[in-house]
C-alpha cells in the first residue's frame, strides 16, 4: 500500500531479510511502484523501500530538478539528496531496517550516486543502472568498502560511456569497491542488466552468511 508519511510518498514491502533491504529509486516519469517487481526478482527475501521522487517535470516524477537533459540543477540535487537521506533514516526507524542497498535506474541512479558522495552513511552499497556523474566537481567523500555496481549501455543515447567511466573513477577514488559493466544495450533495462545485477547481489550475500 502506498504511504504518504515520513516525508515521501512511498511503498514499503516487508521481507524476511530486513537487515539488508533494497532502496528502489525510479527513473524520470516512474513512481513508487515501478521497480517493485525488479526488487522482488533480484532480492526475493529483502524488504523493499520505494519512494516517489518529489519533483515534477511536466507531470513526470523525478528526484531532483534538471536544467536540460544531462544538465543538473546541482543546488537542488544537494538539497533533495539530503531530503532523501533523512527519509531513509526515518524509514529505517519506522520499519526496523538495516542500511539499504540502493537499486536506482537513470534519474534514481543519479541521486543514489549523489547519496554515496554526500551522505555515504545512508547506503550499504548500490546498483546504479545508466547513471551519470551527478556533480561537475565531485565532493570529498568516504565510501570506503561499499560495493557499487554500475551498468552502462554501449548504445545509450543519453549517457555517454565516458561519463559513466568518470563516475566509476570518482567512486573508486572515494574508496568504493566498484564494478563497472558496459552492456550491449541502450538506455532502457535489458536482460543483461537483470542477469548481472542478480549475480552481483548473490555474490554480495556470501559474506552476509558468514
Amino acid at each position: 500500500m502506498t504511504n504518504e508519511t515520513l516525508g515521501f510518498i512511498h511503498r514499503f514491502e516487508p521481507g524476511p531479510d530486513a537487515a539488508h533491504p533494497l532502496l528502489l529509486l525510479h527513473g524520470t516519469g516512474g513512481d513508487e511502484t515501478d521497480l517493485l517487481p525488479l526488487g522482488r526478482m533480484l532480492a526475493p527475501g529483502a524488504a523493499l523501500l520505494s519512494p516517489r521522487g518529489a519533483v515534477s517535470e511536466n507531470g513526470m516524477p523525478r528526484f531532483f530538478r534538471r536544467l536540460a537533459e544531462g544538465v543538473f540543477d546541482e543546488a537542488d540535487l544537494r538539497r533533495r539528496t539530503g531530503d532523501l537521506a533523512d527519509f531513509v533514516a526515518a524509514a529505517r526507524a519506522a520499519y526496523g531496517l538495516g542500511a539499504p542497498l540502493a537499486l536506482g535506474f537513470s534519474n534514481g541512479a543519479n541521486i543514489a550516486a549523489a547519496l554515496l558522495m554526500l551522505r555515504p552513511q545512508t547506503l550499504a552499497g548500490a546498483v546504479l543502472i545508466r547513471p551519470m556523474v551527478p556533480f561537475a566537481e565531485p565532493p570529498a567523500a568516504d565510501v570506503a568498502g561499499r560495493p557499487v555496481l554500475i551498468l552502462s549501455g554501449a548504445m545509450d543515447p543519453i549517457v555517454p560511456v565516458e561519463n559513466a567511466r568518470r563516475l566509476a573513477a570518482q567512486l573508486t577514488a572515494a574508496g568504493a569497491q566498484v564494478e563497472h559493466r558496459i552492456l550491449p544495450a541502450g538506455h532502457g533495462l535489458s536482460q543483461a542488466d537483470l542477469d548481472r545485477a542478480a549475480d552481483w547481489l548473490r555474490e554480495l550475500a556470501i559474506p552476509h552468511a558468514a
